[in-house]
């Protein structure tokens, strides 16, 4: 009997280890040293009953080289149970820190999808798991690189040909925390770790020594993280000349050097170089540094969306049609949407609409330096759509437009809007409110439209100025319209007292900005109600008697008898406080 048992434990080591190389990890490069993909397909590991007992499919090679398998669709408690084991099998068993275990299990949906479309949907799943993690270890490098935000095509194309474990590359791994430990966030390392991979091979000492050179060229942390989130390669080499020749242009134009962390998201790409000659050909057709500020404040799209490339397009564009220098200049400031993309791309089909149509070029000039909003607010039909109705008279068509150019949208708008209407409304009031949406996201011509314009009060230049408020006060442009698109009458409360709000924050609370992201609401309500409960509330803290670090909704978004059952009463001396304080206020007022 020992004898069999003995001739038993051989053969199945034997099998398992001539398999064993199979069973590295779901996902691997073509032609990889460690795994073949065409063997990985054809495997089928069904349950995991006893560790005698291992269904395997016979590996069948074939040409196909998947990246994932395809799954059916897997239940939240098998999701979360399958998260639970491999951060087990990290933390535990490879001796991952916390924090490294927990982002890699709950970032990495794909990997384990792999791993549980193994798994027959009977089993129990964290047994299942941590049975095949005993007798095949993955490769690590999957779940992580996909948990720092690289598409699973991607995965498979940086896989590491000659590398398994983590723990064998200490140095991508130091240079991975010195990253997350700056303040960048873990999703967003797979743009630096694909656009500029040289960065996870530095020596100790030497990221943190390039970031912190962008600190001392006057940058907050925060602005340093959007721009090598954005450009990665900025930590390549040497400190990009050509983005410090930017900042020192930047500087010249009375700009703080923060003031373009308000508008960098690390969703797009900048070339600094372009920037920088965009900033000197404004200068050379005639700009002078106070009318480029003067763009640059009204639309900062100017310099960041297309890193300026719209604004060669463009003025070179509007300079072929005869208009003068100081021509476009005015136009830019009374239309500085202009260069958005949807109302550039409407330009663009206008002016090829009026010259198909064969229309002369001074008239196009007159049209474009009259109608320029219109034009930029309003998709076009096509010319053979419009020339149907005149019986492809282009000459009858051109001449309709010439005795009245607003003819144009009436015949080719497709939107229904009234241009009449429109055009009767003052330029500095509906116009500049309509521009100041666009350039949120709202659609032209949209109920949405519609619904905000009657939502938002204010001039557009007023409305700008308010959320150029919030933007100064640290928060992300983009993160700024997702605030007000969600609590529109944020932006009816003048340029003082969202200034005065977020003081009351800062001073009473000690919260950071970023805390009203969650409750953009906070904004909306009255100085006093604000005031009040934040006096209390800090006063409690004082003694000891609230918990530290309520959120903002808590406070406020109670009504005034819940307030008081929960933040007054608590304490014997909270009634004469809470009574002190509306005194002290009424007073004051």
């Amino acid at each position: 009997m020992l004898v069999i048992r003995r001739v038993r434990k051989i053969v199945s080591w034997k099998m398992i280890s001539q398999v064993n190389h199979l069973f590295v990890s779901p996902i691997t490069e073509k032609g990889s040293t460690l795994i073949s993909p065409q063997n990985f397909q054809s495997l089928n590991i069904r349950c995991f009953r006893s560790s005698h007992n291992v269904k395997v499919s016979v590996p069948e090679l074939t040409t196909q080289t998947p990246v994932f398998p395809a799954v059916s669709k897997i239940t939240r408690v098998a999701r979360t149970d399958g998260q639970a084991a491999l951060f087990d099998y990290l933390h535990c068993t490879r001796g991952f820190n916390y924090m490294d275990a927990e982002h890699i299990s709950k970032n990495s949906p794909h990997f384990l999808q792999s791993l549980l479309s193994k798994i027959d949907n009977d089993q129990d799943v964290t047994r299942a798991l941590t049975r095949f993690f005993r007798y095949y270890p993955i490769n690590e490098f999957e779940p992580f690189l996909e948990s720092v935000g690289l598409k699973p095509s991607e995965v498979t194309s940086m896989l590491p040909r000659d590398l398994m474990f983590l723990s064998d590359d200490h140095v991508l791994l130091d240079n991975y925390h010195v990253l997350c430990y700056y303040g960048i966030p873990r999703t967003k390392l797979g743009k630096i770790y694909r656009d500029a991979t040289e960065i996870f091979g530095y020596e100790d000492g030497v990221l943190d020594m390039k970031l912190k050179a962008y600190e001392k060229l006057g940058l907050s942390r925060s602005t340093v993280i959007k721009l090598v989130t954005s450009s990665p390669t900025l930590l390549l080499g040497e400190m990009n000349s050509e983005l410090l020749q930017v900042l020192e242009k930047l500087k010249i134009l009375g700009f703080e050097n923060d003031w373009m962390g308000g508008y960098l998201s690390n969703r797009h790409s900048y070339s600094w170089g372009r920037m920088l000659n965009t900033l000197h050909f404004l200068n050379e057709i005639g700009y002078s540094d106070e009318k480029i500020a003067t763009l640059f404040k009204m639309n900062p799209a100017f310099l960041f969306e297309g890193s300026g490339k719209r604004i060669y397009v463009l003025v070179g564009q509007l300079l072929k049609l005869g208009l003068k220098m100081n021509d476009v200049y005015s136009l830019f400031c009374q239309n500085p949407n202009i260069l958005s993309l949807k109302c550039a791309k409407n330009l663009w089909h206008a002016l090829y609409f009026l010259l198909e149509i064969g229309l002369e070029i001074d008239n196009i000039s007159n049209i474009v330096s009259a109608h320029i909003q219109l034009l930029g607010s309003h998709s076009l039909k096509g010319p053979k759509t419009v020339l149907r109705g005149f019986k492809g008279d282009k000459c009858r068509l051109c001449q309709t437009v010439k005795d009245d150019p607003l003819n144009l949208f009436r015949l080719a708008s497709k939107s229904k809007f009234n241009v009449d209407q429109m055009t009767s409304q003052s330029p500095g009031k509906l116009f500049e409110k309509t521009t100041f949406l666009l350039r949120l996201g709202y659609l032209e011509n949209t109920d949405e439209m519609a619904k905000a314009l009657k939502q938002f009060r204010g001039r557009g230049d007023q409305l700008q100025e308010r959320f150029d408020c919030l933007v100064n006060a640290g928060l992300d442009c983009n993160v700024v319209i997702n605030m007000i698109k969600r609590a529109p009458t944020t932006l009816n409360q003048s340029k003082n007292v969202i200034e005065k709000k977020i003081d009351l924050l800062k001073t009473y609370l000690g919260y950071p900005v970023e805390s009203i992201v969650s409750f953009p609401s906070y904004l909306c309500y009255d100085v006093d109600r604000v005031h009040r409960r934040f006096s209390m509330y800090a006063w409690l803290k004082q003694k000891g008697a609230a918990k530290p670090t309520l959120s903002v909704s808590t406070l406020l978004a109670c009504s005034d008898t819940r307030f008081v059952k929960y933040f007054v009463d608590i304490h014997p001396e909270g009634p004469a406080m809470w009574e002190s304080l509306k005194s002290s206020l009424q007073s004051a007022n």
